[in-house]
């Protein structure tokens, strides 16, 4: 097992700053003063407006487990999600659910708070479905350990998936633990001409067949789509369905 990847963020991987946190929330609670959460604070337009003082929740960061063998991954929510997916993708690795970081300072528990999901979604799962373990601060300033490390957790109720999307309501979120799968052996992106219903139609259609499809957007009068998979998969799909290939910046 990986204690100590050789990633961006070693130099922090024992930077644990729950205790501190944790004494700043039961204070709170004894003088009544309500906490606004603030990881990188890239999510703030989601949801409702929060008022309070600010607590910076960026400190407890770091991977701290990593098993590529095993696909999982225990890290600290503090630790910038473009971090994560760099020592993830070092070992060829991502996260399946493809979380939008809307700037460079998202983080690991801003991506479980908002419970936000990528294209990927209709055909890989959320968030959620990926989230094996969570260690939390409740608002009397106890740390609780929820779930583990492998999928099938059956002791008791899923508390950890019902993190994810809360936005802090629950409990300050200090650490995760999360399903990662192998990154795709071959990626292409299509651009098809077509209307809007004959879109719809096409996406029906093909959502009934094994097709390496991971997203798909119509705009402007055509429809994206983009194929991940290994080569030859990709390679006849993309034959199959026709339109142009797309390239990337």
């Amino acid at each position: 097992m990986v204690t100590t990847p050789d990633i961006p963020s070693r130099d922090v991987v024992n930077h644990d700053a729950s205790e501190a946190l944790a004494d700043r929330i039961r204070r709170a609670e004894a003088e009544g003063t309500p906490l606004r959460l603030v990881g990188g604070d890239t999510k703030a337009f989601y949801g409702r407006t929060v008022e309070g003082e600010t607590l910076c929740t960026r400190e407890p960061r770091g991977i701290t487990e990593y098993d590529p063998v095993e696909l999982i991954v225990s890290v600290r929510a503090g630790t910038p999600l473009r971090e994560l997916e760099a020592a993830l993708a070092a070992n060829g690795q991502m996260l399946p659910c493809e979380p939008p970081h809307f700037g460079d300072d998202a983080t690991v528990g801003g991506m479980i708070a908002t419970g936000l999901s990528g294209p990927r979604r209709p055909w890989a799962g959320s968030v959620r479905d990926f989230v094996l373990g969570t260690r939390i601060i409740t608002r009397q300033g106890s740390e609780q350990r929820f779930g583990g490390q492998v999928m099938k957790n059956v002791a008791g109720y899923d508390l950890s998936r019902l993190m994810v999307g809360a936005q802090g309501t629950l409990g300050l979120i200090t650490e995760v633990s999360m399903k990662v799968l192998p990154l795709p052996g071959a990626s292409r992106s299509l651009h098809l001409d077509m209307p809007l219903a004959r879109a719809l139609a096409k996406l029906s259609e093909w959502g009934r067949q094994p097709l390496p499809i991971t997203a798909a957007a119509w705009l402007d009068g055509a429809l994206h789509l983009r194929l991940e998979g290994g080569p030859s998969s990709v390679a006849a799909t993309a034959e199959r369905l026709g339109g142009d290939t797309l390239k990337a910046d």
